[in-house]
């Protein structure tokens, strides 16, 4: 198991990979801007060449962005604490910009790395796990979004799963995806009528010890306004370690012609 500095170690080196700077820029005061590049080793969670991606790890901020709005966004962040750039009014300033471009900011991502620890939870009520093959029966179960991929996906592959059960049906499941050989992401789904009662918890706890035996490390990410999924995370040993947000296509409006 990796100790903390040796994760937040390993951290630093995929983010380098995936916003194609060095490791040693994200220890600037600065922030950095650099030029998106489909390294090797990347975080592959869309197959389009991103305008614009940027991540802090609560110093600078680090920006890959297509070279067309370098000019920009040098002038929009020189002087600023990277952590602000991510702040409503800095990032509608970005959006104006961005929609120049036919672009627009899309999800912005809290991420999470685990404690180097294995606490196992006791149990009041019966799981079953899920490798890779038997997650393929379970793909196309809408309550489950967050727990497993829409479908298989090579470059990100549900590796494992975990399900809290009630008989033969699955009351929640906590699954993780290969992101990385190295980092696997933990996504948990309660179903409406078990919530409350501790089960997310559990099986992210059992999942986090089960990948850190399985020599690799786990992390978990959600969106700001969670509360439940923040709690779930903290509770089962994970601290906030970064914040990433993308940009997407932006949608056309839809012209009708009388």
């Amino acid at each position: 198991m990796y100790n903390k500095k040796e994760i937040e170690a390993e951290l630093k080196k995929q983010l380098a990979i995936d916003f194609n700077c060095v490791v040693e820029d994200f220890d600037k005061k600065e922030n950095v801007i650099t030029f998106p590049k489909n390294n090797p080793g990347r975080r592959i969670y869309t197959q389009q060449k991103e305008f614009l991606s940027m991540v802090t790890l609560g110093s600078n901020t680090v920006i890959s962005a297509d070279e067309r709005i370098h000019e920009w966004l040098w002038r929009w962040s020189e002087g600023k604490n990277g952590i602000w750039l991510f702040e409503h009014n800095h990032l509608m300033e970005l959006e104006g910009e961005l929609q120049k471009y036919g672009k627009k900011l899309w999800q912005s991502h809290h991420m999470f790395l685990p404690k180097p620890e294995i606490c196992e939870p006791v149990l009041d009520f019966p799981v079953k796990w899920f490798e890779q093959e038997a997650i393929m029966e379970l793909y196309g179960q809408k309550e489950f979004s967050n727990a497993l991929c829409e479908k298989y996906m090579p470059e990100r592959p549900d590796i494992l799963a975990i399900g809290a059960m009630q008989g033969d049906n699955i009351m929640a499941l906590a699954g993780c995806s290969a992101d990385t050989k190295l980092f696997w992401q933990i996504g948990i789904d309660v179903l409406p009528k078990y919530r409350g009662m501790g089960i997310g918890t559990k099986l992210v706890q059992l999942l986090k010890n089960e990948i850190w035996r399985r020599e690799a490390i786990p992390f978990y990410g959600t969106s700001l306004s969670n509360i439940y999924s923040w709690n779930i995370a903290f509770h089962c040993g994970f601290y906030p370690a970064w914040v990433e947000i993308e940009t997407t296509e932006e949608e056309k409006p839809f012209l009708c012609c009388d």
